[in-house]
């Protein structure tokens, strides 16, 4: 009987520890940092456990009163979630989970969902760090999800709690990221190669798109681009929209200088396969370990088309700038070449957006069946012979008319030929293999607010792979997925973006511009294939006859038409109902530029459940607590990270760890 005892403690002690792997404690290293204010007084760091999901930060304010941080809404500090604290002059510190009861005023929550793990401060700065589940049952805290995230953070000059707007910051963040690599991961041989354009003047338009055609590094084997970083003037930063890279195809004349992208010169459509891209609000971009971008074989490009949006907004006259993309490259060669797919919407006026919608859902639909077709197409890229012609002078074009654009960003991250005979990927006509999405990027303009890809498998919706319900312009940055999603050809793929335009009193038409709208989704994946992208577009006659209007064979014709519809609330529901019914044309284009056409029709999307809430690991404020009102004491011997109960582990670890328990006594007992 002794022995069963001591097993039982044994085993005990074994799940405790699994118990206590994760936590993050008072002094472990968080992975991530961002500065939350232009003048950086406020510094935050942060890590999570994906699978226990629960999230560390630590907050580091250049104050000796209060600190507070937490996460906001999109358009209202009403209700937003505020864990706040600090150090007393006795030494003593207060903490509280809180939010906000109107933009000023502060109320504890019943339920106290933040663990404090550090509380200490100088004569210069307060440092606060807490850990908290992603999702709590506490109604007051807002979930943190893969979407970008709104957060909060807020100060004063003494310990009494009181918000401040001038000491108020919110700064969009993707909080969950899962990737971050440092300078030491860069190979011994890495090879640095800066693309800019050269001292262009920014015309005092809304919006510009100014190319350039230059080399790429002359190489004499095959090397593969592992990370990419923007080069931006800092005077500059908030006209360059985005910085996008396109490898050259089939093309023996390029224009010299530097032109307007999406002119009358039919050369620079023949550039529209992306190496690298920079959107606004986004930071360096580092792949796995195991892909990267081939260059310096006869099949992959020795030039490229260097594309820089502007958004001068305020028609500032005589800027100069020289922004650009710093490519990191080396010879030591992963496993995989990589492939980029866009996906969602034609980026021209057949996709529009009402006046005065409060939400408004577009769809955009790609059928891998034909990927199969469309790849036996072989690819034919010939060398350049590096004759240049002038290009055309930009010409800048104001009217509210809907136009056909050729393309805009909507060829943003396109990919490009990178190791064709990769063994998993054979062409002529042969099945296509799985690919294996490892990361994302969603873009939308001004009034997108929110996007999501959702895959389906023989008419069963699979998975949304990415999604962001919380979208924000100024921040489009690469997001890894925490595992890479597979897609087998035949699955279907749809992207779904809403809007909002309850600001606009005219019609929103698909675009370049930055007024203009767009619903595209990147999948950075491998091994590459000769598929760039997969967009689609509803029948626009369908449209205009269930809106109640005569429609014409010509399509422009019918945008016409619905540009002079009254946009009641119920026929912006009209028209968002009869675009999702009507039948898709799915355009499949190769690296190659040939285009394959095929129809289809939306499935419904299936939303995705909550994940349960975690209980609170706190309690009510006692009322005998000597802090200041609505704070709870915290001990000065904070816990770290051996305090973590089992509550943290994953449910089906937990009950694994019972169930493996449960059979291993009744075994022992059995035997004695």
């Amino acid at each position: 009987m002794a022995c069963v005892l001591l097993f039982r403690l044994f085993l005990l002690l074994v799940l405790a520890a699994f118990s206590q792997g994760k936590r993050l404690g008072p002094t472990s290293p968080l992975r991530y940092s961002r500065f939350l204010d232009p003048s950086h007084a406020a510094f935050l760091r942060w890590d999570f456990d994906y699978e226990a999901e629960f999230i560390t930060f630590e907050l580091q304010v250049r104050t000796t009163g209060w600190v507070g941080l937490g996460i906001t809404d999109r358009y209202t500090f009403v209700g937003s979630d505020l864990v706040v604290g600090g150090v007393l002059p006795d030494g003593n510190v207060y903490f509280s989970d809180q939010h906000l009861l109107d933009e000023d005023t502060l109320e504890q929550d019943g339920s106290q969902d933040a663990e404090l793990l550090k509380l200490t401060e100088d004569s210069v700065s307060t440092i606060m760090r807490f850990s908290r589940p992603f999702r709590s049952c506490d109604p007051h805290d807002l979930d943190i999800t893969s979407d970008t995230m709104r957060v909060l953070a807020a100060y004063g000059l003494d310990d009494i709690p009181k918000m401040n707007r001038e000491r108020t910051f919110v700064k969009s963040i993707f909080l969950l990221q899962m990737l971050q690599y440092d300078d030491q991961d860069a190979p011994e041989d890495t090879i640095i190669h800066d693309l800019t354009i050269s001292n262009f003047l920014i015309p005092e338009d809304d919006t510009t798109y100014a190319c350039s055609f230059l080399p790429l590094p002359i190489v004499s084997k095959k090397h593969h681009i592992y990370k990419f970083e923007p080069l931006l003037v800092e005077r500059n930063e908030t006209m360059v929209h985005h910085i996008l890279v396109y490898a050259c195809g089939n093309a023996s004349v390029l224009p010299t200088g530097i032109g307007e992208c999406y002119g009358s010169d039919p050369a620079f459509s023949l550039c529209s396969h992306v190496i690298a891209g920079w959107a606004v609000g986004g930071l360096s971009y580092q792949f796995p370990d195991d892909v990267g971008i081939s260059i310096g074989t006869p099949l992959d490009p020795q030039w490229i088309r260097l594309e820089v949006h502007y958004s001068n907004f305020q028609n500032l006259p005589g800027i100069r700038d020289t922004s650009g993309i710093r490519l990191y490259y080396t010879s030591h060669l992963r496993k995989y070449d990589m492939g980029v797919l866009e996906l969602g919407i034609s980026v021209f006026p057949i996709h529009f957006i009402p006046p005065g919608a409060e939400a408004f859902l577009s769809y955009g639909l790609c059928k891998t069946e034909k990927f199969e077709e469309s790849s036996g197409l072989i690819p034919k890229l010939t060398s350049l012979s590096h004759q240049f012609k002038e290009c055309l002078e930009p010409s800048a074009q104001k009217n509210n008319k809907p136009k056909l654009y050729k393309r805009g960003m909507s060829q943003a991250i396109r990919g490009r030929r990178t190791g064709w005979f990769e063994e998993n990927s054979r062409m002529n006509g042969a099945p296509v293999s799985d690919i294996y999405v490892y990361s994302y990027l969603i873009h939308t303009h001004l009034a997108g607010r929110s996007l999501q890809a959702v895959q389906y498998r023989n008419g069963t919706q699979l998975q949304i792979i990415c999604k962001d319900y919380s979208y924000d312009f100024n921040l489009q940055e690469t997001r890894d997925l925490p595992q890479p999603a597979v897609i087998k050809p035949g699955d279907e793929l749809l992207i779904e973006c809403n809007y909002q335009t309850l600001d606009r009193d005219s019609m929103t038409f698909g675009g370049p511009s930055t007024i203009n709208e767009m619903c595209l989704v990147f999948f950075f994946y491998y091994p590459r294939i000769n598929i760039s992208s997969c967009l689609g577009y509803p029948d626009i006659i369908y449209v205009t006859n269930e809106l109640g209007e005569e429609a014409s064979e010509n399509p422009m014709e019918n945008l016409m038409v619905l540009n002079n519809v009254e946009w009641t609330p119920e026929n912006i529901k009209k028209a968002e109902k009869a675009c999702k019914e009507s039948q898709q044309t799915v355009l499949i284009k190769t690296i190659d530029e040939e285009e394959e056409n095929t129809t289809g029709w939306i499935p419904d999307i299936i939303p995705t459940p909550r994940v349960l809430c975690l209980e609170s690991s706190g309690g009510k404020v006692e009322p005998q607590d000597k802090t200041p009102a609505g704070f709870r004491a915290a001990p000065m011997a904070l816990s770290g990270s051996n305090t973590a109960t089992l509550r943290h582990l994953p449910l089906v670890v937990i009950l694994f760890l019972q169930g493996t328990l449960s059979w291993l006594l009744a075994m022992l007992q059995t035997g004695v």
